[in-house]
């Protein structure tokens, strides 16, 4: 039960990410899209984190 609770918690979390990268680029409802963006945002985040870019 814990672990499904966790579990539920992380995946509430990755669905409002992913709904709020689809809004803030004017395609609310679009969670294929939002994903893709959430996702592209992560990864050049890091870089510059790192130094890449």
């Amino acid at each position: 039960e814990e672990v499904d609770a966790k579990l539920q918690g992380i995946m509430v979390n990755i669905f409002h990410n992913i709904n709020n990268a689809a809004k803030e680029y004017g395609m609310e409802g679009n969670l294929v899209a939002g994903a893709n963006l959430a996702g592209f945002k992560k990864v050049s985040e890091a870089m510059i984190a790192q130094g890449v870019v």
